[in-house]
């Protein structure tokens, strides 16, 4: 004979059963808004596959097309530099990266694990240039290119922007929470010295805010746009944003090349977030909550 589940048991089951449709509302609310942050990026690669004509039409077209190739050719046609601007941007992202890496690693371990006098005002002068509007230093900073002679060289677009203060910071944060002054100190009683600290203790244990600045500085280098309208005039020392922005405004503008041209320069920043999104969550969030 059958056992009759209980009244208790079946009022427990019925209230599982039952799903109350707002708890589904912030999921719907970070798909739609992830949604709206895709599309430009979903509509930027089937423009370029597409021509001018379909690209104009009323509606616009929502699947890719045939015309990858003949898009890019016309890009080839219109700019011959394009491929190097490409591998120009990238040069000077990867450089940039790494001696932005190298010493706001240097300066927020310097800040975190060295007491010396003035320390914490030398810190705050150092943070109150991040209040400063990026355009009060446009004209010094083309007046110090000319005047080094940097003018549409890479080093312009390189050496500046060598060590940043938010680096320096989030460096400096990262390294006083995930690194104990004692292991600092053990280590220089080993005999190591100052320089061998930083490169064999603090360096190794500093991998995810690593990562994460290194992303954030290559995005940015690698996008720089206003910086290299500032001190690039000729044409075969354009970086890639240039490039694409110089296709604009000559008679009918060439959408499917720009497009075409867009998603290839695109391409290097979706492999890097794609294989470096953990390392970036991880280093946003570590030595947010000090253990």
């Amino acid at each position: 004979m059958a056992v009759q589940p209980s009244a208790p048991v079946k009022q427990a089951r019925s209230k599982k059963r039952s799903v109350n449709p707002l708890q589904w509302l912030p999921y719907a609310v970070i798909l739609v808004g992830a949604l709206i942050m895709l599309a430009p990026f979903y509509f930027m690669f089937v423009f370029a596959t597409h021509t001018n004509t379909d690209i104009l039409s009323v509606p616009p077209p929502l699947w890719f097309g045939s015309a990858l190739m003949d898009n890019l050719r016309e890009l080839v046609t219109l700019r011959p530099h394009f491929w190097h601007s490409v591998g120009l941007s990238l040069w000077i992202a990867f450089a940039a990266t790494v001696l932005n890496l190298f010493f706001c690693s240097l300066g927020g371990y310097a800040f975190a694990m060295y007491d010396f006098p003035g320390r914490e005002k030398l810190f705050g002068a150092l943070m109150a240039t991040m209040l400063l509007p990026a355009f009060v230093g446009m004209i010094p900073f083309v007046l110090l290119m000319k005047e080094f002679d940097w003018l549409n060289s890479t080093r312009a677009l390189i050496i500046p922007g060598a060590c940043s203060a938010f680096g320096v910071f989030m460096m400096r944060q990262y390294i006083g929470s995930a690194i104990p002054r004692e292991l600092v100190e053990a280590a220089r009683m080993d005999g190591c010295g100052e320089f061998g600290i930083y490169w064999r203790v603090v360096v190794p244990l500093i991998g995810p805010a690593m990562g994460t600045l290194g992303l954030v500085t290559f995005i940015g280098a690698y996008n720089n746009f206003v910086g290299a309208l500032l001190v690039m005039s000729r044409m075969e020392m354009f970086t890639a944003p240039l490039v694409l922005r110089s296709l604009q405004g000559t008679g009918q503008t060439p959408w499917g090349a720009i497009s075409a041209g867009s998603a290839i320069t695109v391409l290097p920043l979706l492999v890097l977030f794609v294989l470096y999104s953990r390392r970036l969550i991880e280093g946003l969030t570590a030595g947010a909550v000090k253990g």
